[in-house]
């Protein structure tokens, strides 16, 4: 776990396994589902939230915020494909996910 103390305040940059398995509980659509488009967004999400903090603190930080970026790609993808197959669940994650 990659963890960064700025200012007296502590950033992680990955996702903690709690906290991880707190938000797959969150949107699991099954029983075992750990992988689908939903689940993903939300845990990229959770991740470029925590980059965007990291960043309110380091504005030269240019080698994360290209990750950042990757990130934000990624999330686009899937939030694309979900558009396109499943309308409904697309509409409920932006929603639920505060997002736009």
């Amino acid at each position: 776990m990659i963890k960064i103390y700025s200012q007296n305040k502590e950033v992680n940059l990955v996702l903690e396994k709690n906290k991880k398995r707190e938000i797959i509980e969150d949107f699991k659509i099954h029983g075992r589902d750990t992988g689908s488009a939903v689940v993903q967004v939300a845990l990229l999400t959770e991740r470029i939230n925590s980059l965007t903090e990291h960043f309110k603190d380091h504005p030269k930080d240019f080698h994360s915020r290209r990750g950042l970026l990757m990130l934000v790609g990624k999330r686009k993808r899937f939030l694309e494909y979900l558009k396109k197959n499943n309308n409904k669940k697309y509409k409920e994650l932006i929603k639920k996910l505060n997002l736009r």
